[in-house]
């Protein structure tokens, strides 16, 4: 019998009403804004009006990321509901997908297999509309800007010197860079912009970490958008823009409660890229899901060295929140990648290659354990190809760096393939007496707290500065932004910035070739390598396999 395929599998599961799935967090119908059937938004204010649980926070992360994929999604949802099985209360916070991936090389994200997310399509595909309104938003602010200009320019905006640019939620290397204004005098000045995806839009990252509709105003108003021809900044407020803004993120804001195959709650909502920005879902999402279960599982974006750190150096830095546990999701194949191995070669037995592989998993579990203080729980994906021998390998190298480790099978399991994993995760929040800690304090300069994460984190030797980012770094103590969080752009795919450098390199440096601001998101963005804030369609893009018949049932997403 041939195995299906996600979208199949979502497909033929029953899904419930959300009304169902809203009363296991103790909300009535009338406390949601439903979107059809299975959807519906909440908002924070009735939740919050519910008796406040104080969930233990589960933090999902990964190793660097490979062609072989590693599964991080689909644990973090096959956790939650192995949790709920085991008898613990659990929800989910995750990312929204961008269509851009979806129609690229990705293809869906809403999990896998048995642990997914529903309904898949719609969320893979508009959903409740949240990114349309961030796009809207980041365009509005574009369009007030080159209407100022056209309208006498009082504020002596210098047009080449705009930094902010306009979005759209699809992979579009065309519109990367654009020359705008043409035609006649009525068209507006004629200037270099361009487009960036709306996942790297500020936007999303003031969206993200937003605590409520007041403090995304004020984050709002606090974008730089431009410099005048004196060197001074100009920010959205200057443009009276945040209140328009505001207005349409008003609803976006909401977190969306949707449900897993086995109907455990799920909130999904927002999603910043994780190189260029800090690659967690939405601050309110997640605080809603503590508030309203004893396990909130959420996940982090990338590797453990992008996402796990950007979510505890800036998400719970700006937020409050505090991970209880950090699970590290890894496969045996991934490891071999690491290894040296080729993706045709990763099916046969090579405990060599897997042994040279290892330092990347152990890396990403001294960091969560040494740095930020957390107990670690390692979820080896298994796949049927794995030998014994190799799980045994990987197995005794986790126990000597202290860090229990479940072989899960959530994808054709669903959480019944968890369980194990969910009793140790269980076990180790309950057991555990770690001090969260942060890897660098803000009152830092920006060249220390840089330093701080490339080699406590990275395990690079030292930090070399571009003449470009020193002048960078001197712009942005003459403003006064130097306190803040650093955001690190790098490869995913490598703990150096050169994504060639796999399993745990040594004897590197980090190159900074530039910084720029997110004075409204409230962290600063350290440009190492060539980040790419709008990406382009493979030769294949998945968009081709992507169909829908004439009932309506859709096919190829996943």
């Amino acid at each position: 019998m041939p195995q299906l395929s996600d979208v199949q599998i979502a497909q033929a599961a029953t899904i419930r009403h959300i009304d169902e799935i809203a009363a296991k967090l103790g909300l009535k119908p009338e406390q949601l804004e439903h979107y059809g059937k299975y959807k519906a938004k909440i908002n924070p204010a009735d939740a919050y009006r519910l008796p406040e649980k104080r969930g233990k926070l589960i933090l999902v992360t990964a190793i660097s990321p490979t062609p072989a994929g590693e599964g991080k999604t689909t644990v973090t949802i096959g956790l939650a509901d192995a949790l709920n099985r085991i008898g613990k209360n659990a929800v989910i916070a995750l990312r929204e997908p961008s269509l851009g991936p979806v129609f690229g090389i990705k293809g869906g994200a809403a999990g896998g297999g048995y642990a997914q997310v529903l309904p898949m399509e719609d969320i893979n595909l508009h959903f409740t509309g949240d990114f349309h309104a961030i796009g809207a938003a980041n365009n509005l602010l574009a369009a007030l800007i080159d209407n100022h200009i056209h309208h006498g320019n009082a504020l002596n905006i210098d047009p080449k010197r705009i930094l902010w640019r306009r979005a759209v939620d699809m992979n579009d290397r065309h519109l990367r860079n654009i020359i705008g204004g043409l035609g006649k005098t009525a068209d507006g000045v004629m200037r270099d912009d361009g487009f960036d995806i709306t996942v790297a839009s500020e936007v999303m990252a003031v969206f993200c970490l937003a605590k409520d509709i007041a403090d995304l105003k004020q984050r709002l108003g606090n974008i730089l958008v431009a410099y005048t021809k004196d060197g001074s900044p100009v920010y959205a407020r200057d443009l009276n823009a945040q209140g328009a803004m505001t207005v349409l993120l008003k609803d976006a804001i909401k977190p969306n409660l949707v449900q897993t195959i086995e109907g455990t709650p799920a909130f999904v909502h927002g999603g910043p890229f994780a190189n260029i920005a800090h690659g967690c879902n939405s601050v309110i999402a997640t605080r809603l899901a503590c508030h309203l279960a004893d396990y909130a599982v959420t996940e982090a974006g990338f590797g453990a060295d992008l996402g796990a750190e950007k979510f505890c150096d800036i998400k719970c830095r700006l937020s409050g929140l505090r991970p209880d546990v950090a699970v590290v999701v890894a496969t045996v194949r991934a490891l071999k990648y690491n290894g040296g191995l080729s993706k045709e070669e990763l099916s046969g037995e090579n405990l060599a290659a897997l042994e040279k592989g290892l330092p990347n998993l152990l890396r990403h579990i001294d960091n969560l354990k040494n740095v930020f203080g957390l107990p670690v729980v390692v979820a080896l994906n298994r796949f049927s190809a794995d030998t014994q021998a190799e799980l045994n390998l990987v197995a005794e190298a986790c126990r000597q760096r202290g860090a229990e480790i479940s072989f899960t099978e959530v994808w054709n399991k669903g959480g019944a393939g968890g369980e194990d994993l969910a009793c140790k995760v269980a076990a180790a929040v309950e057991q555990s007496s770690a001090q969260f800690s942060f890897s660098y304090e803000v009152e830092q300069s920006i060249p220390e707290k840089i330093r701080m994460v490339a080699q406590k984190i990275y395990g690079a030797d030292d930090v070399d500065f571009s003449a470009e980012a020193l002048t960078d770094i001197a712009n942005l103590e003459r403003l006064g932004w130097d306190k803040l969080p650093v955001c690190m752009a790098k490869t995913q795919y490598s703990f150096s910035d050169n994504a060639k450098l796999l399993g745990a390199p040594k004897g590197f440096r980090i190159i900074v070739r530039g910084l720029t601001l997110s004075a409204g998101a409230g962290f600063v963005v350290v440009l190492c390598g060539n980040m790419m804030k709008m990406p382009g369609l493979p030769k294949v893009p998945a968009a081709e396999r992507i169909d829908v018949d004439d009932d309506g049932v859709i096919s190829g997403l996943f």
